[in-house]
């Protein structure tokens, strides 16, 4: 008899915790070449912004040791170009579609996720909160408690569809920006996005990155996610989706045990597009092997 590996996250109901990370993946369908989609428990798409946005200037993205650092500046097609002509394709995948929603403003947030509502096809939002608020001199949303309250209010109140708020690890205490989101109406959180980091050519003594600091992520950066996650789990009754340099089934159940509903895989995407079906495979082989009957009785069983 197979495990179930269906999982809940909030009201989100997906047939697998395994879902592929925003800005990895496209929008789906420069991946569907290499993997079946059908399969994979959800996608998140590449963040949307109501305007087109060019992104950084390059070079935007250099290997580290045992991880990735990016800078890609959020760039992205645009609402409207997005639901012309990305919808469309994400219609016919047989998956959980999640739009990551990036801003500048609040009142972005709230536009973005007001016309997105209404397609059927979006089955739920990854509020992004690692962007600048241009109001406020350029302060990263994801660093204000208040901010990261604000905008979870404010996206509540135009859908009814699940809100996920992806936090930033760049803070001391993750688990208050978890309980802000949560005391706004907040359905689940994400954790973590990228760490910030920086790479120097000794040489020319310049940066790799254009914009000097990037986001890093890849296996260097499990431990330190890890333990954002169990840090929330600890403190904040929300559900987590895990995520952080997560490479294969092990790492994915990590997460698990230590807090995540469900895990998003990045970087791994990169290396082998497959990834996310040979976690899924086995992961069950664990479940069968472990007499694990569901995979959500293994959520924050660790054990001290």
């Amino acid at each position: 008899m197979s495990a179930d590996l269906s999982v809940n996250i909030g009201k989100l109901k997906l047939k697998n915790p395994l879902i592929l990370a925003s800005g990895t993946v496209g929008y789906g369908n420069e991946i569907s070449q290499f993997t079946d989609l059908s399969k994979i428990g959800a996608i998140v798409t590449k963040s949307i912004s109501l305007k087109p946005r060019k992104g950084n200037p390059p070079q935007r993205i250099v290997e580290t040791p045992s991880g990735m650092l990016n800078s890609i500046g959020l760039a992205n097609v645009g609402l409207e170009v997005f639901i012309k002509e990305k919808i469309p394709f994400l219609k016919k995948v047989n998956s959980t579609i999640i739009c990551n929603i990036a801003a500048s403003t609040i009142e972005e947030y709230i536009e973005c996720t007001k016309v997105l509502d209404g397609e059927d096809a979006v089955k739920a939002f990854e509020i992004n909160v690692s962007c600048p608020n241009v109001k406020k001199g350029g302060l990263v949303f994801g660093n204000d408690i208040s901010a990261v309250g604000k905008i979870t209010e404010e996206v509540r109140a135009v859908t009814g569809k699940p809100v996920i708020v992806k936090l930033s690890p760049n803070t001391a205490n993750i688990a208050e920006f978890a309980a802000a989101v949560k005391k706004e109406g907040g359905d689940a959180v994400s954790a973590i996005n990228t760490l910030v980091g920086a790479s120097f050519n000794i040489i020319t003594r310049k940066p790799k990155i254009a914009m000097v600091t990037g986001g890093l992520s890849g296996p260097a950066i499990k431990p330190v996610a890890i333990a954002k996650v169990l840090e929330i789990k600890r403190n904040v009754d929300i559900p987590i989706i895990g995520i952080g340099g997560i490479m294969n089934h092990k790492d994915a159940l990590e997460f698990i045990i230590a807090g995540a509903s469900a895990v998003q895989i990045g970087t791994v995407n990169f290396i082998n597009p497959n990834a996310g079906l040979e976690i899924i495979a086995d992961m069950e082989s664990y479940c069968k092997e472990m007499n694990v009957e569901r995979i959500s009785d293994l959520t924050g069983s660790y054990i001290i």
